[in-house]
């Protein structure tokens, strides 16, 4: 069976899908490192929405995805930018996502750890984003599950320079029940951010960022960085105060960071595993046996597509991880939450489909095949 992909040029080209998923097996959480997946959301493909309005997610679905990332021994971080958070998901919605999903992580022993922002305002003084935070964080924490500091448009539009962030994260930091993750979300993720931690100087917002945790060790457990630029990953997480874990958030460089050097290793924290997630798994339990170079070669091939999939405006790669669940059966559609399905490219997804067949990560590889031809002659491909 062969099928026809239009390249980058919109030209068709024949492509034989591959026959035999990749082997994989559902196990119990890893030994060396402590991994996370940015776990999107599904959405109703029923409800009567347009863009604008809350999200319509589909539950059922939603929590079932997230019992297949456990199955395989992964975290959940959930409500994060993969959940599409401020691009279709609003805060009420990513409430009730919290409260579910922490519901859903005890009931069956599943690591979870939630994005607490400030996404109920769309801007305010100072007092009102610490104020949003407060309410999000009690969200979390009464919901028993991990909270995660994600960077705030709000905060970003509000401080004036280092010192604000300083003291509204220290305010959080001191008032948090248990230590925290704290996530520096990149501007090529969320144009928002730019200049977060009081400068547009990545060196001197490293220093402010540096200072927070300095400040408060016993309260964050890690930290997950999204630049997508590996040196200022491993420089950050070598001046670390000791305890402190570094989760890589970078979808370009992850395998090497997690393997790591002489003088430490990163653990994670990926929207890529979300639709690698039993392929990662595998890898990092080859690593749990000391075998680098296995992990290596397991996880290196997966790059390609990670890179496809975050290449600019990175902000959207979302479309291509809910295609991907999508293929792999792990949902009946391919609608997204604020009609995001419609913002990648036909080519796009093409080339991201070819890329996860090549890797083996649909399990029913003719299903794949079937439901990519069914989105082709949407398109008007001749099947």
């Amino acid at each position: 069976m062969t099928i026809q992909l239009p390249d980058h040029t919109g030209r068709l080209r024949t492509y034989e899908p591959r026959t035999d998923p990749l082997a994989v097996t559902t196990g119990a959480p890893f030994t060396s490192r402590t991994v996370f997946s940015a776990a999107h959301v599904v959405a109703d493909p029923y409800a009567d929405v347009t863009p604008d309005s809350p999200a319509a997610v589909d539950w059922d679905a939603t929590l079932a995805f997230r019992r297949h990332l456990w199955s395989h021994g992964l975290g959940v971080a959930e409500a994060m930018d993969t959940a599409q958070r401020g691009m279709g998901l609003d805060w009420a919605g990513a409430a009730e996502l919290i409260r579910r999903s922490a519901a859903e992580a005890k009931s069956v022993g599943g690591l979870i750890a939630c994005g607490v922002g400030t996404d109920q305002i769309a801007s305010g003084t100072l007092a009102e984003v610490r104020a949003a935070y407060e309410e999000q964080l009690a969200v979390v924490e009464e919901a028993g599950a991990q909270a995660i500091l994600m960077a705030s448009r709000a905060l970003a539009a509000a401080a004036t320079g280092p010192e604000d962030y300083l003291e509204i994260y220290g305010h959080l930091l001191r008032q948090s029940a248990e230590p925290v993750i704290l996530h520096w979300l990149g501007p090529m993720f969320d144009p928002a951010l730019e200049g977060y931690w009081g400068s547009s100087d990545l060196d001197a917002a490293t220093d402010t960022f540096l200072e927070v945790i300095a400040a408060h060790p016993d309260k964050v457990d890690g930290i997950k960085v999204s630049l997508l630029d590996a040196e200022r990953e491993v420089d950050l997480r070598r001046r670390l105060p000791q305890g402190v874990r570094c989760y890589t958030g970078d979808d370009f460089n992850y395998p090497q960071l997690i393997a790591g050097d002489e003088q430490g290793f990163s653990h994670a924290l990926l929207g890529i595993f979300d639709p690698l997630g039993p392929l990662a798994a595998q890898a990092v339990r080859v690593l749990d046996a000391g075998d680098v170079a296995g992990f290596r070669e397991l996880l290196d091939p997966t790059v390609e597509l990670s890179r496809h999939l975050f290449q600019p405006p990175t902000r959207f790669y979302k479309t291509g991880v809910v295609f991907l669940a999508w293929l792999a059966g792990h949902q009946s559609h391919f609608t997204m939450v604020g009609g995001l399905q419609s913002a990648r490219s036909l080519p796009h997804l093409a080339r991201a489909y070819e890329l996860a067949d090549g890797l083996g990560l649909f399990p029913d590889p003719k299903l794949a095949e079937e439901r990519m031809k069914t989105l082709l002659s949407v398109y008007g491909v001749d099947r």
